[in-house]
């Protein structure tokens, strides 16, 4: 049975590959709805064009994946928000960028739109000028005895992106945390229609830096689905290469970071060590720390430096001596314990509703990851496990990514063993009609979606890059409730969700 096939639905475009997307009229788009309501699928994607929205919906037995698109003739939509939460932000962006209106929403405050741009909804149909400055942004209201509100950001301390968050607290426990965000908004969507696909690889792979790699993968995996092409196997093997060694280097960092906001620097040090390590590794194999403008359509742009393979399994082994007593000092420091067990639990029922991918959503015992749910290439080729925990807390966060980096360890030692010979790269050639792309890869910190459009040149008329943080950073806004405020830093940290990828 198909996704699709209790959703009234016009026949679906054969222009759209490798999943099904289909034309639906308001009774197929509440369908839809209705289906996101039940749990019987889950929200991948969610985004708009001047006159029309999209939803990529995931089942939730078989993982099978299908887009469903709602024509707004009269420049609006039936909300998805008011039915199902997880949709809101992506709702409220929507409109920001293409001035379509969401049909009995419950919240309309602008999410991407700070009233800086100079005029309102640049990507619509009809653009409009700014009304002169924006009213102040109206936050949620807390009533309860003696409570008050903390401010913070959207500055912070260190290089750290900017983002506000505006606590109220009884004391120091806190009652609600509301996030507000944007400030990054870099107008990547806009940047991309009418690019060339050199530029536009370029443009994607900077969407979030620490994902680099895996913007890239999901740029050029997308495009190859709208031109129906295949990549060699030898540029597979090193995309996944990459792929691995961006998450080794963020799961250090991730790991020492969780640890020192709990005062416990030392960890923070170790692990630090280990992530340069690997960006020093992936820097002499392929010519750059973030390993950006590597993977591109087709392939890779370059292939793996001479004595790459070396420095690579010499990292591995550096990895094997050091990492094994930096888990054990984790896992036997009781002041450490303290501060991470219990604290910041996401709610297995959350986890679900809100599609959580990565260490979110496997610490609280969704078990979903790309390479595997859904499966690309090589990681279909290769063995590995995907480690699930359902205490949902920050140490669970951290347990799952340091089971991840034992995973992560292993996929590499496959893929050095089986790299193929052959060609790294072939010709992506225009189509000549235009033509449509979805892929879905897995980064260190969830799965990353990338919806592209191509005209018959070969340009992109029309691209959609969404990061796993879109369903997380809600998620955190949960997990802090009736903890201190002193473990916010912490709970942040286990979360560590994309302010630039969030902001476009």
């Amino acid at each position: 049975m198909s996704l699709l096939d209790g959703i009234p639905h016009r026949a679906p475009l054969p222009s759209h590959h490798p999943w099904l997307r289909a034309i639906v009229g308001e009774e197929g788009w509440q369908a839809a709805i209705g289906d996101l309501v039940a749990g019987q699928t889950t929200l991948l994607g969610f985004w708009g064009e001047p006159d029309a929205v999209h939803m990529a919906l995931l089942a939730g037995e078989t993982n099978e994946i299908a887009v469903v698109s709602l024509e707004c003739s009269d420049g609006s939509f039936p909300s998805v928000a008011l039915a199902h939460p997880p949709a809101l932000r992506l709702e409220r962006t929507i409109h920001d960028l293409f001035g379509l209106t969401a049909k009995g929403a419950g919240d309309t405050r602008p999410w991407l739109d700070h009233g800086a741009w100079g005029g309102r909804f640049p990507l619509g149909k009809q653009k409009r000028s700014s009304a002169g400055k924006a009213a102040p942004y109206r936050f949620l209201p807390a009533e309860g005895e003696a409570l008050h509100q903390i401010a913070v950001g959207p500055v912070h301390a260190g290089i750290i992106e900017p983002g506000h968050f505006r606590f109220s607290a009884n004391g120091e426990h806190v009652v609600r945390l509301e996030q507000r965000l944007g400030y990054v908004h870099k107008g990547i969507e806009a940047m991309l229609a009418g690019a060339s696909l050199d530029q536009a690889a370029r443009l994607a792979c900077r969407t979030s830096g620490d994902s680099t790699v895996a913007y890239a993968y999901a740029f050029a995996r997308a495009v190859e689905a709208a031109l129906q092409r295949d990549a060699p196997p030898r540029g597979h093997y090193l995309r996944a290469l990459m792929a691995e060694i961006e998450r080794l280097a963020n799961h250090f960092g991730d790991i020492g970071a969780i640890c020192n906001d709990a005062s416990f620097a030392l960890m923070h040090a170790q692990t630090g060590i280990l992530r340069e390590r690997c960006l020093r590794a992936a820097d002499a194999a392929f010519g750059h720390r973030l390993m950006m403008d590597v993977i591109v359509p087709g392939g890779v742009a370059r292939d793996v430096a001479p004595g790459g393979v070396a420095q690579m399994r010499q990292l591995l082994a550096e990895i094997r001596k050091a990492f094994p007593r930096l888990i054990e000092l984790y896992d036997n420091t009781a002041s450490l314990q303290d501060r991470t067990v219990t604290t910041g639990i996401v709610r297995a029922e959350y986890a679900r509703q809100f599609g959580a991918g990565g260490p979110v959503g496997r610490a609280s015992g969704r078990a979903f990851d790309a390479r595997r749910s859904v499966g690309y290439a090589p990681y279909d080729q290769l063995s590995f496990e995907v480690p699930v925990l359902d205490a949902g807390d920050v140490n669970a966060r951290v347990w799952i990514r340091i089971r991840e980096v034992e995973q992560s360890l292993g996929l590499i030692d496959q893929i050095l063993d089986r790299l193929p010979q052959g060609e790294i790269r072939i010709p992506v050639t225009p189509s000549g009609e235009v033509c449509e792309g979805m892929a879905l890869v897995e980064a260190f910190r969830g799965d990353v979606l990338v919806w592209v459009r191509l005209d018959g040149d070969g340009r992109v008329a029309r691209c959609h890059l969404r990061d796993a943080s879109w369903f997380q950073w809600p998620l955190l806004e949960a997990a802090i409730e009736h903890n201190i405020v002193a473990d916010f830093p912490l709970c942040n940290k286990s979360f560590n969700c994309s302010y630039a990828g969030s902001d476009l």
